[in-house]
């Protein structure tokens, strides 16, 4: 093999005789289907690192039903599959299975002349992993050997003959200062769901539309968040694979404990890891659970790395599974001239801003409605900054962009008159905070006399709300329609404590805005308070 870069040897002539290549591969052999040579090839390659070092590859049962869904062919021959993403746990081997089915597709039985394999990674060193992998399989194969040059210096292998010629190889990092200009037939995306940006993903995805039959295959444990780009894959492949969305281009194998067994025993740690006491050491998932029986804090990332449960860091207040229990969507038309409540969460110059409306049913159920605005100047810098697709929101129309770089309460202002003219506003609930510059919009207009009532966010008044926000969650009496907004802000949402117990919420310990769930927490305590006084206006609204 040719080592390219400072002290490389010269490069060997394709095709070099050698006593010990053999004249026929495995993968060759004539009646194998598609999926029968990449596993030929495959169980090939050596093993080059742990107990197994030396021996040969062996595809598990797992393995061969993912390759067999990547890979199946339509009624033409063609592998109608372009994304494939595959979710576990950590240490089930994603290196192992990633490393040999790049090599397949730069010199094996899927690789064409002249392609490009890329293998993406958050960091230069999680980049360099995939990278030595590969180069480790090709030191013990003596017939990839005499085909390939790499250049550890620049982590690029190159294919110099035989199938795949003139193809190569190269192991990009998120730090790379430019991904456009790239023709991948193959892309390796190792740990998507700890990528703090997008914009990689994104510009590899677009970069394949130049090749006939190109592969996008992204092997990671879940994300922690609902937000990142990882999850958004997963809950696409859900609706695929349970017919909600019909794309047979996407292809999602998702190993994951469910949320609601027991995060202790073996049978649900079985569901994330497919590997489990096999190449994925039980004891050591057994030490990592006791730790995490121990030590509270460390349970949710037993979850999420262990579990592959899509599960934060923090403590959420309010259960996930729960909230999306709640994502009915609300019907507009006939909530026109109805009786409703709104919260006002005004935000600083540059922040969040929410409006959030509820519409009290006679069964106690509420329609909740909510708006959001931030200023359009640096939107896209903001999404990067926070790692949150306020720019993708806004296309979306779920986040309303407020010309130049400020809030202008003007806008937020218009959005409370046009409430109150379509529906029946009975009061709204606002944090005291830069009050002052929406009163003054409102008053320029003519609008004095809407129904606003201040809200403390303390202990006292804040407590009350909090326990009608959770009993409504958890009867599943809010129809909240899945915004992603507002989703965004009741993941993000922590609650502390008094010394008698009263809480609140908090906005220094969340990790991410709440504006939207502190808006509806106060609208929700409103109708609450006009339901008590039974005044006329209020019943007659039903």
């Amino acid at each position: 093999m040719g080592l390219r870069g400072p002290g490389a040897r010269p490069k060997g002539k394709p095709g070099e005789a050698s006593p010990e290549l053999r004249k026929a591969l495995p993968w060759d052999a004539e009646g194998l289907s598609r999926v029968d040579r990449i596993v030929a090839f495959i169980e090939d390659m050596p093993v080059t690192a742990g107990k197994l070092a030396g021996q040969k590859m062996q595809v598990r049962k797992w393995q061969r039903d993912y390759l067999e869904a990547t890979y199946r062919e339509d009624k033409t021959g063609n592998r109608p599959v372009r994304t494939s993403v595959l979710s576990m746990a950590r240490k089930n081997g994603k290196t192992g299975l990633a490393a040999p089915l790049a090599l397949c597709h730069l010199c094996g039985p899927e690789s064409e002349p002249y392609g490009e394999v890329y293998s993406a990674a958050n960091d230069r060193d999680q980049a360099a992993r995939i990278f030595k992998e590969i180069s480790a399989i090709i030191d013990n194969h003596v017939e990839l050997q005499v085909r390939l040059n790499v250049s550890r210096f620049k982590k690029q292998i190159e294919v110099m003959g035989g199938p795949g010629n003139g193809s190569i190889f190269l192991a990009l990092s998120a730090e790379a200062k430019t991904k456009h200009g790239l023709s991948p037939s193959m892309i390796v995306y190792d740990e998507l769901g700890q990528a703090p940006k997008r914009d990689m993903f994104e510009a590899l995805d677009t970069a394949m539309g130049a090749r006939e039959n190109p592969l996008m295959m992204v092997i990671s444990t879940q994300a922690a968040d609902d937000n990142a780009v990882m999850s958004e894959l997963v809950d696409y492949g859900i609706k695929v694979n349970s017919g909600i969305i019909e794309d047979a281009s996407f292809h999602l194998t998702l190993y994951t404990a469910d949320i609601d067994s027991d995060p202790w025993d073996i049978e649900t740690w079985r569901q994330a890891n497919p590997a489990l006491d096999d190449f994925r050491s039980l004891e050591d998932v057994e030490r990592q659970a006791a730790q995490a029986q121990r030590v509270p804090s460390k349970e949710n990332s037993f979850r999420n790395l262990i579990l592959n449960q899509r599960v934060a860091a923090h403590v959420r207040f309010i259960a996930k599974a729960e909230w999306d229990r709640c994502n009915q969507t609300p019907d507009l038309q006939t909530l026109k001239g109805q009786c409703c409540f709104g919260g006002l969460d005004l935000s600083a110059s540059r922040d969040l801003t929410a409006w959030v409306l509820v519409f009290p049913d006679r069964g106690g159920g509420y329609d909740v409605i909510p708006r959001f605005f931030l200023p359009e100047e640096g939107i896209i810098d903001k999404s990067e900054a926070d790692r949150v697709p306020w720019d993708a929101w806004a296309k979306q129309g779920f986040l309303t962009l407020i010309p130049g770089a400020t809030i202008d309460p003007g806008f937020v202002a218009e959005a409370i008159i046009e409430a109150a003219a379509e529906y029946d506003l009975q009061a709204v609930a606002y944090d005291r905070w830069r009050i002052q510059d929406l009163l003054r919009e409102l008053s320029a207009v003519g609008q004095d006399d809407l129904p606003l009532e201040p809200f403390g966010q303390g202990f006292k008044d804040m407590a009350p709300a909090i326990d009608k926000l959770e009993r409504c969650v958890a009867e599943g009496k809010l129809r909240h329609g899945g915004n992603p907004i507002l989703n965004f802000c009741a993941a993000n949402a922590v609650v502390e404590k008094d010394a008698p117990g009263n809480r609140k919420l908090t906005k220094a310990k969340s990790p991410g805005r709440i504006d939207g769930l502190v808006a509806l927490t106060m609208a929700l305590i409103l109708s609450d308070r006009f339901e008590e006084n039974e005044s006329p206006e209020f019943l007659g609204a039903f």
